[in-house]
């Protein structure tokens, strides 16, 4: 079995201080590619770096995160621009809207989003998503976007069933996570009768370690909790869970054989 984490922070402190180790831990539970996403300048060189480090299993998207839009905005997607016209990326990530922490931003967030979007477009990239306490307004911002053929990931989805009937209509998948497990979280109930089609995993290390790591640093390696748990809601073998996520996120990224 082999598997695909779509979105893990493996750049960040926590992880990357002990990046040998993690990346030994997930290899030897079958996952070999980790797309990492973006944040924006201040982590680009680290995640460079883990990149370089492991050429032939992580991958680094390129993007603004919403939380990191203020007043520099701007001289931030320059940054990212520059970047995309100097190199191939694997996707355009993490972009989107987040109405929780801030809105101090909100109407630069979403110019950032559809800007990067059209960048999504104009390079033939796949998206990821974040949205957090905006899932209406970012789903509204993907439709015309989405019927120009640009394709992505909904990451970390935690929404509703309605919802994840919009975003696959639209033709995006949906990302989970270590949510899946929370017993109160309602994704569980949520992605039940999606098709299989549009399920990728991931970790979003260091974040939202699954049951039963809940509270600690999240790993890639976590996310067999994760493949698990879809197992148990699908009424599937972990095998086909590893085979059908794995092929989703090959065909989204471009990845492996044509």
């Amino acid at each position: 079995m082999r598997f695909i984490d779509t979105h893990a922070h493996l750049y960040s402190s926590p992880i990357k201080q002990n990046i040998e180790g993690i990346m030994k831990s997930a290899m030897d539970n079958g996952i070999d590619t980790i797309i990492m996403p973006a944040i924006d300048s201040t982590t680009l060189e680290a995640m460079l770096e883990v990149e370089a480090s492991y050429p032939k299993n992580c991958m680094a998207m390129m993007g603004l995160h919403p939380c990191s839009v203020k007043e520099n905005v701007k001289e931030e997607l320059a940054i990212i621009e520059a970047q995309l016209q100097k190199r191939k990326f694997i996707a355009i990530g993490e972009i989107g809207l987040d109405y929780y922490w801030d809105k101090t931003f909100t109407t630069q967030q979403m110019e950032a989003f559809e800007i990067q979007m059209q960048w999504a477009l104009d390079y033939k990239l796949p998206i990821a998503i974040h949205t957090r306490n905006a899932m209406g307004e970012t789903i509204e911002a993907v439709k015309p976007f989405a019927k120009k053929g640009l394709r992505g990931i909904f990451h970390c989805f935690s929404g509703s069933e309605e919802s994840a009937e919009q975003i696959i209509s639209m033709g995006f998948h949906l990302g989970l996570g270590g949510v899946l497990t929370y017993k109160n979280a309602g994704v569980a109930e949520a992605i039940k009768d999606i098709p299989m089609e549009w399920l990728v995993l991931e970790t979003d290390a260091p974040y939202l370690s699954p049951v039963p790591y809940r509270g600690k640093t999240n790993e890639p390696s976590y996310m067999i909790q994760v493949a698990m748990k879809l197992a148990e809601i699908k009424n599937l073998p972990l095998h086909e869970i590893a085979a059908i996520t794995t092929s989703n996120a090959e065909k989204l990224f471009g990845l492996g054989n044509p």
